[in-house]
């Protein structure tokens, strides 16, 4: 017998809490169940609905989900979503749905999906963003697996994502498979690539002695036209934290970045498809040299001090059109990559449909998305974003901005690996002539391996 909950979630740590509360304020009736009983317990107490139901036991959890039931997985990735499932499966009937919500790696999901299928319960991979706030108020959901539950689904999982400006729902069904985690890996992947951006202006507009507050001014500035987004609009309130003692909050956090991992996988799957992801996989590489702190340390002495990173006029309008133009290289690429995983794996990923879903509640929230949509829209099958006109026209009218900065930065000694690398992609890309001829040769000349003459 079947009980009255429409949706059910395992997993209550900060993310699944505030999923089940958007759940609840959108008028789903929520089973709950966490390993740690009393976890579950103390949050029932404190969220004093009669729409939630807590279980002290999967199967009880299971009897209280109408059916066919709907499950959402807040599990950490990796082995311990295996776990969940290989307890639920036999508690499960057939047309039940597990969805995983976590940052699964996609093949897991393809594994978990390819396993669940002949059973008759459908598999759901879906990418969750926009951090607790966003699963409390409305994140951006990216669900892909077994299309055939996504009627059930949509109506709850479109209820409780955000919403753009036009009240269109950031959740969209992206395709088979893994290609849920899928899209949401590579969003991650342009996230670590913008946030490095972001950090490598700051450090340029710091190497001119501006102070924290001022740099702050300029981010709020520019979070007003193009540039707007979230991640710009946190970097000012970042900027102005004060410490216990008055000083700069910013100021006194250790330069070491750590990272989960999805960054890297974005740049391993941009090595294994062939496709250029070289602004994410510069991030990943600035986090793990940010992280040998005491190798930077001996040779900051080792060698001679930096030269001085000079002022010049314009330097701080260059500042925001390199931003704004190696941001929209980095999205670039991440189309780039979901356009050929969508060949290689044979998805039929929607790109407007994609770009819609990132225009609120996820962490690479921007303004640049909208036009982003519009090109897809008007060519759904374009492979790269550079041959659309709204790029043409955008970006060149700000490489030259991107090129005196950095002409500056090198100078000055200042590191830009990810502002530096969309700068070398725009111009390989839109090389008509590459010196791979050259490599082509010397591979033939020392190892007879084949190659290709010009086409007539």
């Amino acid at each position: 017998m079947s009980g009255d909950c429409n949706i059910g979630l395992i997993g209550l740590a900060v993310m699944g809490q505030n999923l089940v509360l958007n759940l609840l304020d959108n008028g789903n009736t929520v089973a709950v169940y966490n390993r740690t009983h009393s976890v579950t317990d103390d949050f029932v107490k404190q969220s004093a609905n009669d729409r939630l139901v807590g279980a002290d036991s999967l199967q009880a959890f299971v009897d209280a989900l109408a059916k066919p039931r709907k499950i959402i997985l807040m599990v950490k990735a990796g082995s311990p979503v295996d776990a969940v499932i290989d307890e639920l499966q036999p508690l499960l009937d057939k047309g039940d749905i597990v969805i995983d919500g976590g940052n699964s790696l996609f093949t897991d999901s393809q594994r978990r999906s390819d396993a669940l299928t002949p059973q008759g319960i459908h598999f759901v991979g879906c990418g969750i963003s926009g951090g607790q706030d966003g699963a409390r108020f409305g994140p951006s959901m990216m669900p892909g697996g077994d299309e055939s539950a996504w009627p059930a689904l949509k109506p709850i999982l479109q209820g409780i994502s955000a919403k753009t400006d036009a009240g269109e729902p950031c959740c969209e069904w992206m395709g088979d498979g893994g290609s849920g985690h899928f899209v949401k890996m590579v969003h991650n992947g342009i996230e670590y690539g913008d946030m490095q951006m972001i950090a490598e202006i700051y450090d340029l507009l710091r190497a001119t002695g501006l102070n924290n507050e001022t740099i702050a001014q300029r981010f709020d500035s520019w979070n007003q036209g193009r540039l707007s987004s979230y991640l710009v609009e946190i970097t000012a309130q970042v900027l102005r934290i004060k410490d216990d003692d008055g000083s700069d909050w910013v100021d006194n956090i250790w330069d070491k970045a750590g990272q989960k991992g999805t960054g890297k996988w974005t740049a391993i799957q941009a090595l294994e498809l062939g496709v250029p992801g070289s602004i994410t996989t510069e991030a990943v590489y600035a986090r793990a040299l940010s992280s040998r702190w005491e190798e930077r340390q001996k040779l900051n002495a080792f060698y001679q001090p930096k030269q001085s990173l000079t002022n010049y006029d314009g330097l701080v309008d260059d500042a925001e059109a390199a931003l704004y133009a190696a941001k929209l290289i980095a999205y670039a690429q991440g189309f780039s990559l979901l356009s050929e995983a969508a060949r290689e794996y044979q998805w039929k990923l929607n790109m407007a449909n994609i770009a819609q879903v990132w225009k609120a509640g996820c962490i690479i929230r921007a303004r640049a998305l909208d036009p982003i949509q519009k090109v897809f829209e008007q060519s759904p099958t374009l492979d790269n974003l550079m041959l659309s006109d709204f790029y043409r026209t955008e970006l060149n009218g700000c490489e030259s901005a991107l090129r005196r900065l950095l002409a500056r930065a090198i100078e000055g000694g200042v590191p830009t690996p990810a502002l530096s690398n969309a700068l070398a992609y725009f111009d390989g890309v839109r090389s008509a002539r590459l010196p791979a001829n050259l490599i082509q040769g010397q591979r033939n000349f020392f190892g007879a391996h084949e190659y290709e003459r010009l086409p007539n």
